[in-house]
């Protein structure tokens, strides 16, 4: 987990120090943002720059978006966002700025199920069963493999486990990355003739869709440990704020005329408190933050209105499973594709 540590109140030297330090721990990003350059400059030119940095600090996550021809960014806070605006002026002397922050949102279950897929149109041939199942939070994606060789070679179980982990798969509420999930591949088919390459990809994206469907999915937000130090006078105002932006807290730290409160709150809530504490206090309050992890999501209802993801419209994701009778391919709806299932029958 991330040990990075943003703490406002500090002079600008001070924050660089805590920002180029490095640690043992991947450095995690808890926001998304866009990257505004003046049209003068040339995109290929600007993408590039970010490019050569996404080399050295992988966490940046750098993507191109090529309907939109803009390019994203993920941060661990608005801070860094500064201090990348003058490193690349320095650097390169180019001129950016950044879109408003975007919340990184991630996708889990609440229950194990069993998913399956089946892709077999003419020509083509694969099976896959799943079992998925809600894993420890924070601890990614897990994957084993039950299948007996003799129903499914060796080759085709890797085959599976690697279109697991090939990518960041969609999580069936927002679209949002799949996360905390053990996922075990119980059994499947492949046909000595007809199976070739993408068959399997086609079925454990089928199966891993199926599977979601069937039980509570559950949308997870990024969390921040925080320590705000401040003068007694204000810690009544700070619990209030820590209570409006869904926070919790330990009992504060009183000495003399300092008061010290540590808790735990979203990012989403608490990634433009520094400003408001600074304002209230005249400066002398100071805020530092910890990447916590993921947790369930505070809001999860308004994220998701305002997010509008149609998993039936995922043009790369479904649950249907094709099969193949007469020399034609048809369609299995989810809901039913168990009854379908070749390994079951």
């Amino acid at each position: 987990m991330g040990d990075f540590v943003i703490e406002y109140g500090l002079e600008k030297e001070e924050i660089e120090k805590i920002y180029s330090r490095k640690t043992k721990y991947e450095m995690t990003p808890t926001l998304k943002s866009k990257v505004k350059f003046d049209n003068s400059l040339n995109i290929k030119e600007v993408l590039n720059v970010f490019e050569i940095l996404n080399k050295e600090e992988p966490a940046l996550n750098v993507l191109w978006d090529e309907n939109l021809k803009e390019i994203h960014i993920h941060v661990m806070g608005k801070i860094q966002l500064e201090i990348l605006k003058e490193v690349i002026k320095e650097r390169f002397n180019l001129d950016v700025d950044f879109g408003k922050c975007e919340i990184l949102y991630k996708e889990s279950i609440l229950k194990s199920t069993i998913g399956y897929g089946h892709f077999e149109p003419l020509g083509h041939y694969a099976e896959v069963h799943l079992l998925v199942e809600p894993n420890t939070r924070n601890s990614g994606i897990t994957f084993n493999s039950k299948a007996h060789v003799d129903d499914l070679a060796i080759g085709h179980q890797n085959l599976v486990k690697t279109h697991i982990f090939e990518k960041e798969h969609r999580g069936i509420l927002g679209g949002y990355p799949l996360v905390d999930l053990n996922i075990t591949l119980l059994t499947g088919r492949a046909h000595k003739k007809h199976t070739s390459g993408g068959d399997f990809r086609q079925a454990t994206l089928r199966a891993l869709r199926q599977g979601l469907e069937k039980v509570e999915n559950v949308l997870l937000e990024p969390y921040y440990k925080f320590k705000i130090k401040t003068n007694l006078d204000y810690m009544g105002r700070v619990i209030s704020d820590i209570q409006k932006m869904n926070g919790e807290f330990e009992t504060p730290i009183i000495n003399e005329n300092l008061v010290t409160i540590e808790g735990r709150g979203p990012v989403a809530t608490f990634m433009d408190y520094s400003l408001e504490l600074s304002a209230f206090s005249k400066g002398s309050s100071s805020v530092s933050f910890i990447f916590d992890g993921y947790d369930r999501c505070h809001n999860s209802d308004y994220v998701l209105e305002h997010r509008s993801y149609d998993k039936n419209g995922d043009s790369e994701y479904t649950s249907n499973s094709i099969f193949c009778s007469k020399g034609q391919g048809y369609v299995v709806k989810g809901s039913e594709a168990k009854l379908h299932m070749h390994c079951i029958k």
